[in-house]
């Protein structure tokens, strides 16, 4: 991938869910099972999946055509809804996991009512938005949440834009934004959320080269 400065990045902004419809079935081939090698993820999923389960939907936001992430909270009692807005993407979603609910939906125009869902997972979604975007996600996400949800997000860490014409064999185009944990959480912090945590950690073997960051933060205010 190139790597490209961080101004006027939403200008030619790539159609993901076109990217996604395209690439779906071997995406989910490549990282139906890559949770297996991600130990530090499993420890966060297993937290949040403690903190959201029995209190009503969750959502993962950008799932996926792995679903690998709605199918590992399942597992633990969440009851988890997988939401992307590759209808391609959905589609292998529910050949593979026909036991879940997925649904085609635009992470900044969430179907679901105000203060309707327990929690929301988005691992490595927001990416796929051009930076001025970010902040209405957010937002979103805390207009779809309880006062004791729980969000979870996963990006990758860096400035600028990665930027690639090519994928998975594929002649698409994808962008990814890269933010640092101060922009990050500063984003969540203004959308509404209170008690943030980060936590950052260096890529595994045979990871993409980033840095990764994950914010968990709670959609009442913070706690003393």
């Amino acid at each position: 991938m190139i790597q490209e400065p961080p101004q006027a990045e939403a200008a030619g902004w790539p159609d993901i869910a076109h990217t996604y419809d395209v690439v779906a079935a071997d995406y989910a081939r490549m990282f139906s099972d890559e949770l297996a090698a991600k130990p530090f993820d499993r420890e966060l999923l297993d937290g949040f999946a403690s903190a959201v389960a029995g209190r009503g939907q969750v959502w993962d936001v950008g799932c996926g055509p792995a679903a690998h992430i709605t199918r590992y909270l399942a597992d633990r009692g969440v009851d988890a809804v997988g939401t992307d807005l590759s209808p391609g993407a959905v589609a292998v979603a529910r050949e593979r996991e026909p036991g879940l609910p997925f649904r085609v939906a635009d992470m900044c125009d969430l179907p679901a009512g105000d203060g309707s869902l327990a929690g929301i997972v988005a691992f490595y979604s927001v990416i796929h938005l051009p930076r001025e975007r970010v902040p209405k996600a957010l937002a979103e996400f805390r207009r779809a949440l309880s006062g004791e949800g729980t969000l979870l997000l996963a990006v990758h860490v860096g400035e600028g834009i990665l930027d690639t014409d090519g994928w998975l064999g594929h002649a698409v185009r994808v962008r990814a934004t890269l933010m640092s944990a101060g922009e990050l959480g500063a984003m969540v912090e203004a959308a509404g959320f209170g008690s943030v945590e980060q936590h950052v950690r260096e890529p595994y073997e045979g990871e993409y080269p980033t840095r990764r960051l994950y914010v968990r933060a709670s959609a009442g205010p913070a706690r003393p």
